[in-house]
C-alpha cells in the first residue's frame, strides 16, 4: 500500500512539474507557452505564488498604460501575479515571451528616493499621495504616483524617474 501511495505521489511531481497551465482563478486554467514561461523563469527565479491570466486591459489593477507608454497589449499576451521576497508583483508579457514591464504597489511613501520626494514637495504642495506603483521597463525604471488636492479632490497622476524627473502628467 505504502508503495503504490509513493509511485501515486512520485507520478504527480512528475506530471505536475512537466506541465506549463497555471491556475487564473476557481474556474480558468491558462496555458503558458514555452518562450513566456522561460524568459519569466529566467528574470524571476525566485519568484513564488505565481499565477497567470492572459492580459485583459479591464481587469488591470496597476498600470496606466497611456501615462506609462509601454507597448499595447491584447487578450494572447499575458498578465502574471507573483511575490518576490513578500512583495506582491506585477508583469507582463507579449504572446512571444517578451517582457513589456513589471510593477508593485509601493505603499510606505517615505521609502521614495529623494529626489522624488523633493519634486512632490516643490511641484504639488497642497497635494497628498494616494497610490505610488515603482515599475520597470527594459532600461527605465519610474514611480506612477497619484496625488490628490484635499481642498476640491482635484487628482493628479504622475510619471516620474528616480532622480525627480516629471516624465508625463495629467489632470482627473
Amino acid at each position: 500500500m505504502k508503495l503504490k501511495t509513493l509511485f501515486a505521489v512520485a507520478a504527480f511531481a512528475i506530471f505536475a512539474s512537466c506541465h506549463t497551465a497555471y491556475r487564473a482563478t476557481d474556474t480558468t486554467t491558462v496555458v503558458v507557452n514555452d518562450a513566456t514561461q522561460s524568459a519569466f523563469s529566467t528574470q524571476y527565479p525566485t519568484a513564488t505564488n505565481v499565477v497567470w491570466t492572459n492580459y485583459d486591459a479591464s481587469l488591470d489593477p496597476m498600470i496606466d498604460w497611456e501615462l506609462a507608454g509601454w507597448s499595447a497589449l491584447d487578450a494572447s499576451d499575458y498578465t502574471v501575479r507573483f511575490d518576490v521576497d513578500g512583495q506582491d508583483y506585477y508583469a507582463w508579457y507579449d504572446s512571444d515571451g517578451n517582457w513589456i514591464g513589471t510593477a508593485y504597489n509601493v505603499s510606505d511613501f517615505k521609502t521614495l528616493p529623494s529626489p522624488v520626494s523633493t519634486t512632490l514637495n516643490t511641484q504639488f504642495p497642497s497635494y497628498s499621495i494616494t497610490k505610488v506603483n515603482r515599475e520597470f521597463q527594459k532600461d527605465r525604471m519610474t514611480y506612477e504616483i497619484v496625488l490628490k488636492r484635499p481642498s476640491d479632490d482635484t487628482k493628479v497622476k504622475l510619471l516620474l524617474n528616480s532622480d525627480g524627473t516629471v516624465i508625463k502628467q495629467k489632470i482627473k
